[in-house]
């Protein structure tokens, strides 16, 4: 077993499809995604609810193929503890599937890619966007913060925070407030959904020696820390109601509603820290959360939801006025 699983060891591909499928986990799909629905929040919001879909195809596979980029750069990198952990030791690295050196090739086939997409199809901003990305989540967060600090994870959360900047920048040349609020929101969303997950497999971030909160000070003080970047963020996110008048009354309502879920879960972590089950629930949830708020941002810029709102609001003030005159 030793010898299969060393990045020297002969291939394990029978065929072209199975070449494909290592290339493809290199890429941590299930990541991008979640990447992509913040995209495209920031381009609605930008856009007003009226994006260019031909400009939304090229946007989404720029950001693809960027963060595509930066993940198979960082399974380069974190080669040698994935092989330790037992959650990634199957990876196409540490199972000898993919030699390093060709996966740094793939890597930089796909930013070259990204960056020229972007350019042709959006503007320079985005695809320098993309870019910043890519080097921040590889330099700042993989390199340097990932293994020698225990605030990692926060200062780290910029990278995943810029897909909404990219989004925005491809609709409108620039960065507006919106861009940035968005920017700020997922940057505090991220540090109560990794640490609620550095919180279920603790033990296995110890043993690689990753200086993850729960792993240097313990459930308890991450558990107070999830809690205040909770209690931090559900405001921020009515932000974009008011004072910056971006969003309305559906996206208030569905940003109170997932808040005062997330708070519930939060708290309920606060209360029993060590509780591996409740922090796999708050993990879950949080993903969950970001693509709901998200959708609420879509549908909340949508033209027809601003006319219904607008009728609706004036129709009960007439309703009111009619009460009160009586």
């Amino acid at each position: 077993m030793q010898e299969i699983l060393t990045n020297n060891s002969p291939r394990l591909h029978q065929n072209l499809s199975q070449v494909i499928q290592s290339y493809y986990q290199l890429t941590k799909p299930r990541i991008i995604l979640l990447l992509l629905i913040t995209t495209s929040a920031g381009m609605w919001m930008a856009a007003k609810g009226e994006v260019d879909p031909l400009l939304l195809l090229a946007t989404l596979t720029g950001g693809t193929l960027a963060s595509a980029a930066a993940n198979t750069i960082n399974c380069v990198y974190d080669s040698d503890i994935d092989y330790i952990m037992e959650r990634t030791r199957w990876r196409p690295i540490p199972s000898g599937r993919v030699k390093k050196r060709d996966a740094l090739i793939f890597a930089i086939v796909l930013a070259a890619l990204s960056f020229t997409l972007l350019t042709v199809a959006a503007n320079l901003l985005a695809a320098l966007l993309a870019m910043s990305g890519i080097v921040f989540y590889v330099l700042i967060y993989t390199h340097w913060l990932k293994r020698h600090s225990v605030q990692n994870i926060v200062i780290g959360g910029a990278a995943g925070a810029i897909p909404p900047l990219v989004g925005w920048a491809a609709v409108t040349g620039d960065l507006g407030w919106g861009a940035w609020l968005l920017f700020l929101i997922i940057f505090l969303w991220t540090p109560p959904h990794f640490w609620a997950l550095a919180i279920m497999i603790r033990d296995e971030y110890a043993e690689v020696g990753v200086p993850m909160l729960p792993v240097i000070e313990g459930d308890e003080p991450t558990a107070r820390q999830i809690w205040v970047y909770t209690l931090i963020m559900i405001p921020v996110t009515l932000s974009l109601v008011y004072p910056l008048h971006l969003a309305g009354a559906v996206y208030a309502a569905t940003a109170i509603f997932l808040g005062a879920i997330f708070v519930q879960k939060a708290w309920l972590l606060l209360q029993t820290p060590e509780d591996r089950t409740v922090a796999r629930s708050l993990f879950k949830y949080s993903i969950m959360y970001l693509m709901l708020l998200c959708a609420g941002i879509v549908v909340d810029s949508l033209p027809v939801t601003q006319q219904f709102t607008t009728a609706f609001v004036a129709n009960m003030q007439t309703f009111i006025s009619t009460i009160v005159m009586q």
